[in-house]
């Protein structure tokens, strides 16, 4: 395969945040069928380490483009800009507010052992909460090529993701 300069190049698609996922997957398809090792089992072990590490990049791209939160993180990568997740805690204080809500009724969840109207009510905020950063960051990277101000955006559909994965823990 020629060299690509990042993950949309190599399925041939835009880089923007909305993406065709039919269009992801054919083209994923089509890129692991190209350089999946087993075409390669006669090649010499160069020609099967290069298919080998092609086959590995194409799998952690196609991974990273067809979830909405690692595309966006992606994309403010590539635009250069840090999101700083492990430095950087900086969020809007109304939000903040909404996390400590959003904690107690986890917390609640949990006492009720996952079980009750706790844990459906907290499961539809998050999601809901889920879908408006996602619209949000779509406007922010694809209308308004704001990757700095979707950081910040980003920083808290983390936070809200990591108590989705929570709240499935509490209900397992």
């Amino acid at each position: 395969m020629a060299a690509v300069d990042d993950h949309f190049s190599l399925f041939g698609l835009p880089a923007r945040f909305q993406i065709d996922a039919g269009a992801l997957e054919q083209a994923w398809r089509a890129v692991a069928a190209r350089v999946h090792p087993d075409r390669y089992a006669t090649a010499s072990p160069a020609e099967r380490r290069v298919a080998m590490q092609w086959s590995a990049r194409a799998n952690e791209a196609y991974r990273q483009l067809r979830d909405p939160l690692l595309r966006a993180r992606y994309l403010c990568e590539q635009a250069g800009v840090d999101l700083q997740t492990e430095s950087n805690t900086s969020m809007d204080a109304d939000f903040l507010m909404q996390q400590m809500t959003w904690r107690e009724m986890l917390d609640d969840v949990r006492e009720q052992g996952g079980a009750g109207t706790a844990t459906s009510t907290l499961r539809a905020e998050l999601q809901d909460a889920e879908a408006a950063f996602q619209r949000e960051v779509s406007r922010l990277l694809d209308d308004q090529n704001d990757p700095a101000g979707a950081a910040t955006k980003i920083r808290e559909w983390m936070f809200v993701r990591k108590l989705l994965q929570e709240l499935a823990q509490a209900t397992d």
